[in-house]
């Protein structure tokens, strides 16, 4: 049976259903040895500030299990070094490109949006899990009223705006209502969970910067209720889920609750053909199932 795998989120068109996520495929082509780009619906990069940032200290990262807890800090060269020097490698490769902005204050989205505004991306999704500067430093995911200020600034630069959201607040439906209300094209959900590794041996903890965010197989079902929910509180509103998607099952279940795509990151680390794999995946279940678009798949599991 043929099947289509194009979807939609909000008014940008995807070849295929699966992106990577943010943090998880570098800033430009680097999993191109892996798998063409063009066939994955999105390449979202590693997030940038209108600034270079070095990050945390090492160690960055620690496993737990089958999870992954990363304190990396969000370094990065600086949305004008990546205009010049990884933009052009994505595009080469026919790569739909979604760039994750990053900031300590409001003003830092703005510029960052603002100086992607001639680039030919798809997207801005905006990296909402990071300190408030001028706000004791209190996560911007973790207020309404600071996650709908990220969005309206970062609607200058002219792209779609799409808001990564983070798990770790009961709030997450009223902040969600609020991205939407102040022009958030579509919602990521979620990010990742607060954590921490123990280094017996050491006896300290395993991460620089002491905890980190934890994602991997544990933070799936975490995903998949964020997602169902805010479907629920949301009906209209486009939905990236993102979280312990590791085969293409997982992404139909995310699918089903209500993600009109989704995104595969820490599955990436251990086989950097994840993102692929996941997308055939997709297909072969559908085709199977006789199901023809990935249209038929969103929001199929909801009560």
């Amino acid at each position: 049976m043929s099947v289509s795998l194009r979807a939609r989120v909000g008014t940008v068109e995807l070849v295929g259903p699966v992106m990577t996520a943010a943090g998880t495929a570098g800033f430009g082509d680097e999993l191109a040895g892996y798998g063409d780009l063009a066939e994955l619906g999105a390449v979202v990069t590693k997030s940038v500030a209108p600034f270079a940032w070095d990050g945390n200290p090492a160690p960055r990262l620690a496993t737990s299990g089958a999870h992954l807890v990363n304190s990396v800090g969000l370094a990065g060269p600086g949305v004008e070094a990546w205009l010049r020097d990884d933009a052009p490698a994505l595009r080469a490769r026919g790569a739909t490109i979604v760039v994750s902005v990053w900031g300590r204050r409001v003003e830092d989205y703005e510029a960052a949006a603002a100086a992607l505004a001639p680039a030919p991306v798809a997207a801005i999704e905006v990296n909402a899990s990071c300190p408030n500067v001028e706000d004791r430093a209190a996560m911007f995911a973790h207020s309404a009223r600071a996650t709908a200020a990220l969005v309206s600034a970062a609607r200058v630069g002219g792209h779609p705006v799409w808001v990564k959201l983070s798990p770790n607040t009961p709030e997450l439906i009223a902040i969600a209502e609020a991205a939407v209300s102040a022009g958030a094209d579509a919602l990521v959900l979620v990010n990742t969970l607060l954590g921490m590794v123990m280094d017996i041996e050491r006896r300290a903890p395993a991460l620089g910067a002491v905890g980190g965010g934890l994602s991997g197989p544990g933070l799936g079902p975490v995903a998949l209720r964020a997602v169902y929910d805010c479907r629920g509180a949301l009906p209209t509103t486009p939905i990236v889920g993102v979280g312990g998607i590791a085969s293409g099952r997982d992404a139909i279940a995310m699918l089903m609750a209500g993600a009109n795509a989704v995104q595969v990151g820490t599955a990436t680390f251990a086989d950097p053909r994840a993102p692929w794999r996941v997308q055939r995946g997709v297909a072969h279940w559908m085709a199977r199932h006789g199901v023809k678009t990935v249209a038929e798949l969103v929001g199929a599991g909801r009560a």
